[in-house]
């Protein structure tokens, strides 16, 4: 069941998005902090977050 709407889907892809450019611009280990963007486009693309769930939150208007 989905549990994220629009907005909220818009932000996490482009939350991702932006982390995930700082696997290309930072250097050495710091780059691994760019990998933390995965969590986000996932949620974003798949429209599922499991921490939504836990919380009882959902922002998707249409189920």
């Amino acid at each position: 069941m989905k549990n994220v709407g629009g907005s909220d889907r818009a932000v996490r892809i482009i939350a991702g998005v932006a982390l995930l450019s700082l696997f290309y611009f930072l250097p050495g280990y710091w780059k691994l902090f760019g990998l933390t963007a995965i969590p986000f486009l996932v949620t974003g693309l798949t429209q599922r977050c499991g921490i939504n769930k836990l919380l009882g939150r959902n922002t998707c208007r249409i189920n």
